[in-house]
């Protein structure tokens, strides 16, 4: 298979697959940002899934398609926190073991969420890259199935019913600010969203300190980059440097790239808290970062993606009051 197999008809049965189990997405507009750009900006409320981030809709599409084989053994995927608590709900949903590793950056409010759900979190090192090892060892060595949060097709028709249900509910949609980190939903976006309205302008937006995706975009191929904490770190990570699925869709699909800075961030998340009364993580807030800080530009009806709210309470108390923090 290749990304060229994923298509709008594949997208279109994630949906029927899911819908019955997720909330549907939840558009809405925003007045002050309509009123700043004018132009009519529209909020998609994503963070509103049952484990709080879009990464629901992905793991559920995959762990409903494995074989009853696959079931009794178990699942494991390498994550920042929010496909690891997405996974390890659909795997509680399921019946299906699930054990999610971790590396150190990763905050404790999102390995806490990821064991209420009852699967098992293993912290490995200081990176993503070092997490895989170990989740690659629980595939070969006692026949996990690994289901990564983004480099698989099935997570990427399950992130693309997002775009379906945008056009469903928008259909004169002109502009689409969506997140990018490994680039599973963005990919999925793009196709769902491509397929319908080719002239729809896709916008990517990720965080100076670790942007996998953009710096092997801007290179011609996968590369690695130096992992840093982050107010986006659901955003960190690789991209894998045998990338097989997302970068070819990134390169082909997304028509603009943005890099935001840490204090351009922490204005999004400002921004939402006062002007929208939505309590958003920092890798949710990108969207309304890039049109603050003037790097993404909104033409005609604009969605921006709101797509998680999984961020710690203390750290957000500090970030709207604007006192010093520690990532």
């Amino acid at each position: 298979m290749s990304s060229n197999d994923i298509q709008l008809t594949s997208i279109q049965a994630a949906h029927d697959r899911i819908r019955d189990k997720i909330y549907p997405l939840r558009i809405t507009e925003s007045p002050s940002l309509s009123k700043q750009f004018d132009q009519e900006i529209l909020l998609a409320h994503e963070y509103l899934q049952t484990t709080g981030a879009f990464k629901l809709r992905g793991a559920l599409n995959a762990v409903l398609q494995l074989s009853e084989a696959d079931k009794k053994v178990g699942v494991t995927a390498v994550s920042t926190g929010n496909h690891g608590k997405a996974l390890s709900y659909a795997a509680k949903l399921v019946g299906v073991p699930c054990i999610i590793c971790m590396s150190e950056l990763v905050p404790d409010n999102k390995i806490a969420g990821i064991r209420s759900l009852g699967a098992e979190a293993r912290i490995i090192g200081r990176s993503q890259d070092e997490a895989e090892i170990e989740a690659n060892r629980l595939v070969s060595k006692e026949g996990y199935v690994m289901i990564p949060p983004f480099e698989h097709p099935h997570v990427i028709e399950g992130q693309g019913t997002i775009g379906l249900e945008m056009l469903e509910q928008i259909p004169d949609l002109e502009t689409v600010l969506v997140q990018l980190s490994g680039g599973g939903l963005i990919s999925g976006i793009s196709k769902a969203i491509k397929a319908q309205k080719p002239d729809v302008k896709i916008i990517g937006i990720s965080m100076e300190r670790g942007c996998a995706m953009i710096k092997s975009q801007q290179q011609g191929k996968p590369v690695e980059v130096e992992e840093l904490p982050t107010l986006a770190d659901s955003l960190g990570g690789g991209i894998g440097l045998d990338n097989r699925w997302t970068f070819d869709i990134v390169r082909e699909l997304v028509d603009d790239l943005v890099i935001l800075e840490e204090e351009e961030i922490a204005a999004g998340i400002r921004h939402a808290y006062f002007n929208e009364q939505v309590i958003i993580e920092g890798g949710g807030a990108v969207g309304i970062a890039a049109l603050l800080a003037g790097k993404a530009k909104a033409k005609g009806k604009t969605i921006v993606l709101l797509s998680g709210k999984n961020i710690d309470m203390q750290l957000h108390q500090k970030i709207i009051n604007k006192q010093s923090y520690e990532l």
